[in-house]
C-alpha cells in the first residue's frame, strides 16, 4: 500500500543484507513513518513484544521472519536447540493472536527437514517468504469479496455513499500488505464506489485513531475519527450501513477475539439490525477449539498502557498521565464477540456464515475427524 505516494509493505529482507529484517515501526505513527532494522531473534521477540509490529497477520509474518533469524544464529552456533529456544520466545509473545504459533510451527516442521545449517537457512528464508507472500496474497482475496458486499449496499443506496464503521487497526498495517477489515474497502474504493469510513479511535492505544486514519488518509479514502463510544449513537440514527473488524483469533464454531470493544460493536450492530462482518484470512482459524469465551485465552497487558497516553506535543511524541498516578488500572487486550452476532466471515476463499457447518464446508481439509 502507499505511504506519500509509494508503495510499501509492513516487513521485509533489506535489500542490502539479507540477514537483517526491516519492519514499519508503529508505535510512532501517524507522526513519524521510521524503518527499524531488526538483527537478532530477541530484537524480534522485543518488537513483538513491544508492538513496533502488531496486528495477526504481521505478528505471523514477523514470527516467520523471527525464525529464519533463529536459523542464522543457530548456524553460528551450529545447535538446534537455539530454534527451539527460538520458537518458544516467540510463541510467549502475544497469546490470543493464532496466526503466531502457526506461523512458529509451520517454520518448525519445515527447518526440521535440513540436514546442514545453511540448508535450514535455506528452508527458513524460503518459508517466511511464503508466508508474507501468503499473508498479502489472502488479503488481496479478502478485498475482491468483500468488495461485492460494499457493492450490494451502494447499489441499494442508488450511488449513495456507503458508510462503513471498523474498530481498531485490521489494515495493511495489521498484515504484509491490503489488511483484512480495510481490504474490501480498497477494493470497493478502486472500483468507483462512494463511501466513508467512520474509524474508532480504539483505546487504549488507539490503533485506529493512529493507524487506520493513517492509512485510509495516504490512500485519499474519506474517513471520520470517532470516540469507541460513539458507534451505537451512529448506528441508532442510520449513519452505519455496515461494520466490518478484524480477528486475532476464530474459532471453528465462528466466535472471534479481537480487539477489545469490538463485541460492544457487534451488539449495537445487531440490536439496530446492522450487518457485521469478520475479515480474516485462514491462518486466523483455530481448529481445535469451539467455545471462544470459554476457550480463549484474552491476553492481559501492561496497565500504563491505560493509564498514560502518546501524543505529539511541541513536535515531539510525549508520553502524559491520564489518571490518577495511584489508581490501578485492567488492561484486556481482547474480548470474543459470539458467532450468533456475526453476519459473515469474509475469507480468502469467500464468504460464509459464522458457524461449524459453513466453516467446515469451506476449509474441509482443516476440520479434524471426531
Amino acid at each position: 500500500m502507499k505511504v506519500q505516494d509509494k508503495n510499501y509493505r509492513t516487513i521485509w529482507i533489506k535489500d542490502e543484507d539479507e540477514k537483517v529484517i526491516s519492519i514499519i515501526d508503529q508505535r510512532f505513527l501517524p507522526h513519524r513513518f521510521i524503518i527499524e532494522d531488526l538483527h537478532t531473534v530477541s530484537e524480534m521477540v522485543h518488537a513483538i513484544e513491544d508492538m513496533h509490529v502488531r496486528g495477526a497477520g504481521l505478528i505471523g509474518a514477523a514470527a516467520g521472519y523471527g525464525m529464519y533469524l533463529a536459523t542464522i544464529e543457530a548456524g553460528n552456533r551450529n545447535s538446534f536447540d537455539h530454534i527451539l529456544a527460538s520458537a518458544d520466545a516467540l510463541k510467549a509473545t502475544r497469546p490470543t493472536a493464532v496466526n503466531l504459533e502457526w506461523a512458529v510451527n509451520r517454520q518448525l516442521n519445515a527447518i526440521v527437514q535440513g540436514k546442514t545449517a545453511n540448508e535450514r537457512i535455506t528452508i527458513a528464508r524460503k518459508m517466511a517468504t511464503l508466508i508474507a507472500q501468503e499473508d498479502a496474497e489472502f488479503c488481496r482475496r479478502i478485498g475482491i469479496h468483500g468488495a461485492a458486499i460494499i457493492e450490494q449496499i451502494s447499489k441499494r443506496k442508488r450511488g449513495k455513499a456507503v458508510n462503513i464503521l471498523t474498530h481498531c487497526n485490521a489494515g495493511w498495517l495489521a498484515f504484509v500488505d491490503y489488511g483484512s477489515a480495510t481490504a474490501p474497502i480498497y477494493e470497493a474504493f478502486e472500483r468507483g464506489v462512494d463511501l466513508h469510513v467512520w474509524v474508532d479511535e480504539t483505546r487504549p492505544r488507539n490503533q485506529g485513531a493512529s493507524l487506520t486514519a493513517w492509512e485510509l488518509m495516504n490512500q485519499g479514502i474519506p474517513h471520520t475519527v470517532i470516540v469507541d463510544n460513539a458507534g451505537g449513537h451512529l448506528m441508532q440514527h442510520s449513519l452505519v450501513d455496515m461494520v466490518i473488524t478484524g480477528a486475532d483469533r476464530v474459532t471453528l464454531a465462528g466466535d472471534v477475539a479481537n480487539k477489545i470493544g469490538t463485541y460492544l460493536k457487534a451488539l449495537a450492530a445487531h440490536d439496530n439490525g446492522i450487518p457485521f462482518y469478520v475479515a480474516l484470512p485462514s491462518s486466523t482459524f483455530d481448529w481445535d477449539i469451539h467455545d471462544g469465551v470459554k476457550d480463549i485465552h484474552i491476553e492481559e497487558r501492561n496497565p500504563d498502557e491505560v493509564k498514560y497516553i502518546y501524543g505529539l506535543c511541541d513536535n515531539e511524541i510525549k508520553k502524559v498521565l491520564i489518571t490518577p498516578l495511584d489508581s490501578p488500572a485492567g488492561n484486556y487486550g481482547f474480548d470474543v464477540t459470539p458467532a450468533r452476532l456475526i453476519s459473515g466471515l469474509i475469507t480468502e476463499r469467500g464468504i460464509c456464515l459464522a458457524n461449524e457447518e459453513h466453516i467446515s464446508k469451506m476449509y474441509a481439509e482443516n476440520v479434524k475427524e471426531i
